[in-house]
């Protein structure tokens, strides 16, 4: 198990074997390099511990706990979780700031301990073993190794995935392994049923207006504060770190504050690409030249994205429909050659109103909440209209690929349990649920659930806020950014030994992002008004003003044309029928589609394709 994960840790193994339990431990030495091995113990060995991540604020718990008599036997972060929990038992995850999956094993309670880090930064799965035990690991590639794990894929989570471009939590692609959501603990004794609790949830007021920062001044002032302690806390390292850097403004917030917190003695990292339409380098540069960083960038080209797409299934352990991982993973290799960590800006869009998807929701609310249902669905015709009379366009963001998207809220809204939750993962999904279930095998259809936005309604049922933009902020947190863009930027790191770390996931940063008026994060039509306010003065106004651009390839274009062999070999009707899994009429009529022109989907084919690509790297000779 140990072994498969070696490409997350590079620099040696450890491992914990006494009566009823096993700890492996793969390392990636950051802080504390020679001493810092683990399985780390505590001082009468009854505590072992093994963990994946950083903690940030171990100085500070270090003092705290030497002063109640603690001692310590490495320099390492991660030591401080042990000693920690022989002071306080479980909740030591309320005092730890950092990203984490842990799992610490108490000799005396014959108890182990899981857990996981609040946003959801480290990966952690876990599944009943046919004895009644249980098995654990960074990813599921691991527990293939694990006696008597079932690698059977699960109906409902494939035709989830269509929808989500992801498995959401807790499940996953196999039918009898979990995930553990982040902010949650799992505890196991031998001859229980593991308890699984949530220790932190995103700290949203019920109310819009109680207890709210109001004066974008005072708030301004006091996010540029936690903003810079959070980057100075995560340049804490042993070996070399630098920045990822697209020019966008809050990878650029995260690269100022690092090059002040440092007088510009920083590295910086771009990637720029071809087609100018998805090329943010010059835009990068200008950022790096602004604060004064060593910046490095590398030119990528089509052939070299293309050659990694074949082997983007190695890559994934669970499939993700994201095609950006292609990318970050080729910047995470880049950025290798010369740092071990790199601080990113991930998070920005979700705490603070980023994405365009925020600004459509003043026009769409407009439409479906507040006008008569028929004045709603006329508005949807009359845009279906309009938005199929545009010229089919694979290029980024085209005004045609924006306004079939919208649309997709006239279904995904109509009806009496409309929400502005479903009408967002309708705008962000690859298939709408319908389709999803039409181009799943038979029997694969009738053993999934019939309402594929059954998490979206789970997770809102559990958001303490009344306010529809709180509400929204908690959609993107729980799912999109957890589940989505966290794993990808993990796995894409983690694969070449690189760790990442996220400033703007700082636990202070997220609670008050969260105590912000919702006006206060989108402005009229003006998103993160606030962070732009922050940031003012400290960033060229021209990246502080303008558009957010994805980290994203070509692929629409790339799958009528240089992909198109791999797409037409993959989604073949011989290989779909040979999963058993899906129909393959409904999805050779979208490549056909796409291949000739006739329309645009460049999105479920993706996610059809990593899937296949998946699963030819971990399901051939498996059951599924």
């Amino acid at each position: 198990m140990a072994g498969a994960l070696a490409a997350r840790g590079p620099d040696g193994e450890g491992f914990h074997v006494a009566s009823g339990v096993g700890l492996g431990h793969r390392r990636l030495a950051i802080i504390d390099v020679a001493g810092g091995h683990q399985p780390l113990y505590s001082e009468d060995g009854q505590v072992a511990l093994v963990v994946n991540g950083e903690i940030y604020n171990f100085e500070l718990l270090r003092i705290d706990l030497a002063r109640r008599g603690h001692r310590f036997k490495t320099r390492s972060d991660s030591e401080v979780i042990v000693h920690g929990y022989e002071e306080w038992g479980e909740a030591v995850l309320d005092k730890l700031e950092g990203m984490f999956a842990l799992a610490l094993w108490d000799a005396r309670a014959r108890t182990l301990l899981l857990a996981r880090d609040r946003m959801g930064e480290k990966p952690l799965y876990w599944t009943r073993t046919p004895r009644g035990g249980l098995a654990f690991a960074s990813e599921l590639r691991a527990l293939r190794h694990a006696p008597g794990v079932n690698v059977a894929i699960d109906p409902g989570s494939l035709a989830r995935y269509l929808v989500y471009e992801y498995v959401p939590a807790p499940a996953t692609m196999w039918r009898d392994v979990a995930k553990l959501e982040p902010g949650t603990k799992l505890v196991f004794r031998a001859g229980s049923a593991p308890r699984v609790e949530r220790y932190w949830a995103l700290p949203l007021p019920a109310s819009a207006e109680t207890g709210r920062i109001l004066s974008g001044e005072r708030a301004a002032h006091d996010l540029l504060d936690e903003l810079r302690r959070s980057v100075r806390e995560r340049l804490v390292a042993d070996v070399p770190l630098g920045i990822f850097l697209s020019g966008g403004l809050d990878s650029s917030t995260v690269a100022a504050l690092a090059a002040e917190a440092r007088g510009g003695d920083i590295d910086t990292f771009s990637m720029g690409f071809e087609d100018p339409s998805f090329d943010e380098s010059a835009h990068a540069r200008a950022v790096a030249q602004h604060i004064g960083s060593r910046h490095h960038e590398e030119r990528v080209s089509a052939s070299a994205l293309l050659e990694l797409i074949p082997r983007v299934g190695t890559l994934l352990d669970e499939p993700i429909g994201d095609a950006s991982i292609v990318p970050t993973h080729l910047l995470a290799r880049f950025a290798r050659r010369h740092v071990t960590v790199a601080l990113g800006g991930d998070g920005g869009d979700e705490l603070f109103a980023g994405y365009s998807t925020f600004q459509a929701e003043r026009l769409a609310a407009l439409i479906w909440d507040h006008a008569p249902r028929a004045v709603g669905r006329a508005a949807a015709a009359l845009g279906g209209a309009l938005a199929f009379a545009l010229p089919t366009s694979t290029a980024y963001m085209s005004h045609g690929f924006k306004l079939r998207q919208f649309l997709r809220a006239a279904g995904a809204a109509d009806g009496a349990d409309a929400s502005p939750e479903r009408r967002h993962q309708a705008w962000l999904a690859s298939f709408e649920p319908d389709d999803a279930l039409a181009a799943l095998a038979a029997d694969v259809r009738a053993a999934a659930p019939t309402n594929l936005y059954d998490v979206v309604d789970a997770r809102m049922a559990e958001c303490p806020a009344h306010d529809p933009r709180d509400r929204l902020m908690w959609f993107y947190a729980r799912g999109y950014l957890g589940d989505g863009v966290l794993t990808k930027v993990d796995r894409a790191t983690m694969a070449v030994g690189l760790e990442a770390r996220a400033p703007l996931l700082d636990t202070r940063v997220i609670a008050l992002a969260c105590r912000l008026h919702p006006s206060l994060r989108l402005r009229g039509l003006t998103p993160k008004y606030l962070l732009k306010r922050a940031m003012r003065g400290l960033l060229p106004d021209a990246t502080i003003d303008r558009k957010k651009q994805g980290f994203a390839m070509p692929i629409g274009s790339w799958l009528k044309g240089p992909l198109r062999a791999l797409l037409e070999d993959e989604l073949s009707e011989a290989r779909l029928t040979r999963t058993g899994l899906f129909d393959p009429r409904p999805i050779r009529r979208l490549v056909a589609e796409h291949v000739g022109g006739r329309a645009d989907h460049r999105k479920p084919l993706w996610t059809l394709l990593a899937f296949m690509l998946w699963h030819d790297a971990h399901m051939t000779g498996a059951s599924s």
